[in-house]
């Protein structure tokens, strides 16, 4: 019988160039990854939108 783990996020946040997109792999609560692929348009508007959240504390 395999032993049984909680399952956690698989490695750490991270951002990566591909071609003319970024992809970005989020762990989640409960295993496996958000992954999701932006340009450079998109991603810029998501650092703002964090940043006006961050701001707001």
């Amino acid at each position: 019988m395999a032993a049984m783990k909680p399952r956690t996020g698989d490695g750490p946040m991270e951002a990566v160039r591909e071609s003319r997109l970024i992809v970005v792999r989020v762990p989640l609560e409960g295993g496996g990854r958000l992954v999701v692929s932006v340009n450079d348009q998109e991603a810029a508007e998501l650092r703002d939108v964090l940043a006006g959240v961050l701001d707001g504390k």
